[in-house]
């Protein structure tokens, strides 16, 4: 196994921010590096400690798609320390936790393959390469070893999230990883793919987005993803989901798949004659990918960060194998997980869920549906708990939140899909709950 990591101290980085920008200099210290996790798989990792870190949790972030960059969108654009203008960001996680964020699976981001063949098909195998990384990542850093450790994820994020959570739980009873794993947060999450597809006709008919018409089509378009499903034809599933988000967005003139509040941005949208000729999953991989691989951030992570960071292989670009990453994938993406999260809870393992109420692409409903598919034995009790409200300081309703036992759901209002960037502060207070530090 190879592992390089390079640490820089606050007063170099604030040196090197400020002569880039106007950035405030980051608090604490950061570490970067790769590690091989296979002869032909390197996963890339990025590190930031908090201002008296051995008195705060560390937090796993794992980003969607897949095939989106952790370290680059979760970090630049959402919950780093700095945003993509390298400012700095007043509600960054690292106010309440260090932060570990890994281009996960191997091809996202700045994580590569030296040969295709090395790309993970499913969410078991990219579990396998992050439990290498912890092994590794929890020896050379013993001072982490028994500070609480959670993982908190985004989107498809919250599916790998869940199978990695349950590796690691069985990692530590073998003794192969020393970790303080206190449990997982499922942001807007991929958990049941058929129970979001499947809701997304009733949810916009309910906010008057769709109508009679629409609404009928839209629901024989998720049949029809449905049907192919469950006759096992997983990646003709995964095309069809393609082709029911076209027919949503033909009768709602557009609405967003990450905030029905809004039109979908014209460079993301599969409009154009010319894509007829694509193939369906390289079509769909480009447009789930595009706004996390915006010009912004691109220019960014292939210039100043990619310079600063000093060790990206001259043959690597960021983000340059994640349409690969997507299509390996394909198979395995409309595969729910409700099993594995639970498993994680009947092991007593803390589970968070928190969605958005203006997410469309993991609408709040289909999230429900599944709840109710589980077996745990606390899930009645679960639902017959009234929720409740979580306040703003400016006495502004934020948030509503349910906990019985080890499950907790927080419904987090006005923010689509990516929640830290529509509800930062919100999500910071999520955030401190989850981790006990309310």
């Amino acid at each position: 196994m190879m592992l390089r990591f390079y640490v820089l101290p606050v007063t170099l980085l604030g040196y090197l921010f400020i002569c880039c920008s106007d950035a405030v200099p980051v608090t604490g210290t950061e570490s970067w590096g790769y590690t091989t996790v296979r002869p032909e798989a390197h996963l890339f990792w990025w590190l930031y400690k908090a201002q008296d870190y051995e008195n705060y949790p560390l937090i796993l972030w794992l980003q969607g798609g897949p095939g989106a960059s952790g370290c680059g969108f979760g970090n630049f654009g959402e919950i780093g320390p700095l945003d993509v203008d390298l400012k700095y960001r007043n509600t960054t996680w690292l106010q309440a936790a260090s932060l570990l964020f890994v281009d996960n699976p191997v091809g996202t981001g700045y994580s590569y393959v030296t040969n295709k063949k090395a790309l993970t098909t499913n969410v078991e195998e990219l579990a396998a390469d992050m439990i290498t990384l912890f092994q590794i990542f929890f020896n050379t850093n013993p001072d982490f070893q028994s500070l609480p450790f959670y993982i908190f994820s985004e989107s498809y994020g919250g599916k790998m999230a869940s199978t990695i959570a349950l590796q690691l739980h069985k990692a530590r009873d073998a003794k192969t990883i020393v970790c303080n794993f206190k449990g997982i947060a499922l942001g807007d999450s991929w958990i049941s793919p058929l129970d979001s597809v499947l809701t997304w006709g009733p949810y916009l008919f309910g906010i008057s987005l769709l109508d009679k018409h629409g609404l009928s089509e839209v629901m024989a378009a998720a049949n029809e993803v449905k049907s192919a499903y469950e006759a096992g034809k997983f990646a003709k599933s995964t095309e069809l989901w393609g082709n029911t988000e076209n027919v949503v967005e033909k009768f709602t003139n557009g609405v967003d798949f990450y905030n029905i509040m809004l039109n979908e941005d014209p460079a993301i949208a599969v409009h154009s004659k010319l894509e007829q000729y694509e193939e369906p999953l390289s079509r769909l991989s480009r447009r789930l990918l595009k706004r996390f691989h915006g010009d912004k951030l691109e220019e960014l992570m292939n210039g100043p960060i990619r310079k600063k960071l000093g060790i990206i292989p001259k043959n690597v670009t960021w983000g340059g194998q994640s349409d690969d990453v997507f299509q390996f994938m394909s198979v395995d993406f409309m595969k729910p997980v409700v099993s594995t999260v639970d498993a994680l809870l009947g092991l007593g393992i803390d589970v968070t869920i928190y969605n958005a109420q203006l997410d469309l692409i993991v609408d709040t409903p289909g999230q429900e549906l599944w709840i109710e598919k589980l077996k745990w034995p606390g899930r009645e009790m679960f639902n017959n708990i009234t929720w409740t409200p979580i306040l703003t300081p400016q006495s502004k309703l934020a948030a509503f939140v349910k906990t019985y036992q080890n499950l907790a759901f927080y419904w987090i209002l006005n923010a689509g899909h990516m929640v830290p960037i529509d509800q930062g502060v919100t999500a910071l207070e999520m955030v401190k709950r989850v981790t006990k530090q309310k």
